[in-house]
C-alpha cells in the first residue's frame, strides 16, 4: 500500500448504528452525522466520502466499513477517518488491525481525541497496547484450524500438500505415488547412500533423468537436500514438531533412508561440532533463508557467517564479539520505566472482571447449546420409536449431534480449566522480559544462548546486523516496550499538564468499558485468544523460571 501523506484536510466520514441503538437519541445516523459535518466545518476539513453501516439482527456484517478501506488503500492523499467515537469504528479485535495498518489518522469528535502515529499523549500508549494485543489475537484465530489438522496428522494423513514424487488424488482423498517422478527420487536416495554423488552431481544427475518441480522448473539443490532428510519418502511425517507414521505409500524403506542420513552426517562434520560454538542454531541468513555457522580465524578469533549451501551469498562475516554487543542491545530494548511498568500492569489487571463476565456467558452460552443438541437427539429417538423415520436416517443425524456435543464439551473444558491468574502471569512475563538484559550480561555464553533461544530463536543475519524474530508472547512485549519508550522520549521534549498515574488509569478504565462492549458482543471466539495467551505466558514463565532455578 502506498504510504500516506497526511497533509490534507480531506477526511472520511464514518458512521455505524444498530437497529436497537436507532431508538435511542445520540445513536441515530442523522444524529451522528449531524455532530461529524459540523466538526468538519468547524475544523477546516472537507468529507470527501461517507461510509454509513446499519445492522441488523439479521445482517450484522459491515459492507461500508469493507468499502472505506478499500477506498483509504487506494486514496493516499484522504489519511484521516472522522467518527463519533471509539465503537463506532471498532466493532471487535480485527476493526484495530485492519485500521491500524491504513496509517491513518483517527479523529473521535465524542471522546476529543486525535490519534496517529504521531500522537503524543498516554491515550496513544493505552490506544497502541490495544492494538498490540489485537494483532496478537489475530495470529491466532486460525488456533482451531490447526486444532483440526493436527486431529488428521494423528490419523495418519498429512495435512498439506505432500512433497515431490507424490500426487493428490482430489476424488479418494489420498496421496498416491507419482510414477514418472517416484522412480527417480528413490535411484536419488540410492546413488546418495552409496557416497557416488554430491549434492551438485544429484542435481546434475536428475535433471537429466527429467526431474522437475511442479511447476516445471528444475529441482534445485537445496529441495534436493531437504528431499532426502524427509521422512515422507519412508511412510512418515512430521506435523507440529512431532513425527506420524502416515498412511501414504513409501517410495524407499528406513533402511536406506537411514543409510542416507549417516551419508549426510559424515559428509557434514564441520569444526562446529568440536568447538561447540555458543550461537549457532540461533540465527539464519536473512540473504537465502540457510543457517549461520561459526568458525576460528587464526586460532583465536570466531567469525560466524552463512553456511553458503545456495553457493556464495552476500551474508558476511561477523565476530563472537560483536554478535553478543547485538543480542545484548535487543534485550535493553525490553527495557522501560517503572512508572510505565506500573501502567501497564493497571491496564491488564482493568479487564479481569470483563473476562469473567465473558467467561460465565460463555459457559452458559455453550451448555444452552448442548442441551439443545440433545432434545433434537431426545425427540429424535422418539420419532424412531413411532416409526416416523428409519434406522439409517437416525443413526446420520445423532451422529453428527453428538460430534457437536463432544467439541461444546471440549470447549466447556477449555474454558473451566483457563488459568484465572493469567493477568498475574502475564505481569510476570513482562517483568522478567524487562530484566532480560541484566540477566543476559551477568551471564556465560551457554546461559545467554538459551535464554536467546527461549525469546527470539530463528531471526535473520543480515549484513552483520541482527533482526530479531520474537517468539510470542515475547514478540508483544518488544512492541509494547517500543511504545512505552516512544512515550517517554516524547514526554523528554515536552510537559504534559495534568500528567499522573490516576490520569492514565483513567483512561485504562474507559478502554475497559470499550472492551466490555466488545465482548458482549457474543463472539465468543475471543476467548481463543485468552486461551492461547494464557498457554504461552505459562510456558514461558515456567521455562524461564527452570533456567534461572538451574543456575548457581
Amino acid at each position: 500500500m502506498k504510504q500516506k501523506t497526511h497533509t490534507t484536510n480531506e477526511v472520511v466520514l464514518y458512521a455505524r448504528v444498530s437497529s436497537k441503538e436507532q431508538e435511542r437519541e445520540g445513536y441515530s445516523i442523522p444524529s451522528q452525522k449531524k455532530l461529524l459535518t459540523s466538526y468538519a466545518q468547524k475544523h477546516g476539513h472537507e468529507i470527501v466520502k461517507e461510509f454509513i453501516d446499519i445492522e441488523t439482527a439479521k445482517q450484522s456484517g459491515r459492507t461500508y466499513f469493507n468499502e472505506m478501506v478499500q477506498y483509504l488503500e487506494g486514496h493516499t492523499k484522504v489519511s484521516t477517518i472522522l467518527c463519533e467515537k471509539t465503537d463506532r469504528l471498532y466493532r471487535n479485535f480485527k476493526d484495530y488491525v485492519i485500521i491500524d495498518d491504513l496509517d491513518v489518522t483517527l479523529i473521535f469528535v465524542k471522546e476529543g481525541s486525535v490519534l496517529n502515529k504521531h500522537s503524543r499523549s498516554h491515550e496513544k500508549f493505552i490506544h497502541g497496547i490495544k492494538v498490540l494485543m489485537a494483532k496478537n489475537y489475530i495470529d491466532n484465530l486460525s488456533e482451531e484450524t490447526r486444532k483440526g489438522l493436527l486431529e488428521k496428522a494423528e490419523e495418519g494423513e498429512f495435512p498439506a500438500l505432500a512433497p515431490l514424487g507424490y500426487r493428490h488424488d482430489k476424488v479418494n482423498k489420498t496421496i498416491e505415488l507419482d510414477e514418472q517422478r517416484a522412480p527417480i527420487i528413490r535411484g536419488m536416495f540410492e546413488l546418495y547412500a552409496a557416497g557416488e554423488y554430491s549434492i551438485r552431481g544429484l542435481q546434475v544427475y536428475v535433471t537429466e533423468l527429467g526431474l522437475t518441480s511442479r511447476r516445471g522448473n528444475p529441482v534445485m539443490r537445496s529441495s534436493i537436500a531437504e528431499m532426502l532428510k524427509n521422512p515422507f519418502y519412508y511412510g512418515d511425517f512430521i506435523w507440529a514438531g512431532k513425527q506420524y507414521h502416515g498412511k501414504h505409500p513409501p517410495i524407499i524403506d528406513r533402511e536406506l533412508f537411514d543409510r542416507v542420513q549417516a551419508m549426510i552426517s559424515s559428509k557434514n562434520r564441520t569444526r562446529e561440532s568440536v568447538h561447540g560454538f555458543a550461537y549457532t542454531g540461533l540465527l539464519k541468513c536473512a540473504e537465502c533463508g540457510f543457517s549461520i555457522t561459526a568458525e576460528i580465524k587464526k586460532d583465536r578469533y570466531v567469525y560466524y557467517h552463512c553456511t553458503f549451501d545456495k553457493g556464495r551469498c552476500c551474508g558476511s562475516y561477523v565476530r563472537e564479539e560483536e554478535l553478543e554487543r547485538q543480542f545484548g542491545e535487543i534485550f535493553k530494548q525490553f527495557q522501560f520505566s517503572e512508572k510505565v511498568f506500573n501502567w501497564t500492569r493497571e491496564a491488564l489487571r482493568l479487564s479481569q472482571a470483563e473476562k469473567a463476565e465473558f467467561h460465565n456467558k460463555a459457559i452458559e452460552g455453550f451448555h444452552a447449546r448442548y442441551l439443545k443438541l440433545q432434545n433434537r437427539i431426545d425427540q429424535m429417538y422418539l420419532d424412531k420409536l413411532d416409526g416416523e423415520i428409519d434406522e439409517a436416517f437416525y443413526r446420520k443425524y445423532v451422529k453428527e449431534w453428538r460430534e457437536d456435543q463432544n467439541r461444546l464439551q471440549r470447549q466447556i473444558k477449555e474454558h473451566q480449566t483457563a488459568d484465572e491468574n493469567y493477568i498475574e502471569q502475564g505481569i510476570k512475563l513482562i517483568e522478567i522480559a524487562r530484566n532480560a538484559y541484566a540477566f543476559y550480561q551477568g551471564k556465560d555464553q551457554p546461559i545467554r544462548a538459551e535464554l536467546i533461544r527461549f525469546i527470539f530463536p530463528n531471526s535473520n543475519l543480515r549484513d552483520g546486523k541482527i533482526e530479531p524474530v520474537f517468539k510470542p508472547p515475547f514478540d508483544i512485549i518488544w512492541k509494547l516496550a517500543q511504545e512505552a519508550r516512544k512515550y517517554s522520549s516524547e514526554q523528554k521534549k515536552q510537559t504534559v499538564e495534568g500528567l499522573s498515574t490516576t490520569g492514565l488509569v483513567e483512561h485504562c478504565r474507559k478502554a475497559s468499558d470499550y472492551l466490555s462492549d466488545l465482548i458482549s458482543s457474543k463472539r465468543n471466539q475471543y476467548f481463543h485468544f485468552q486461551i492461547v495467551l494464557i498457554a504461552l505466558v505459562a510456558l514461558f514463565v515456567a521455562a524461564l523460571s527452570f533456567i534461572v532455578s538451574t543456575l548457581p
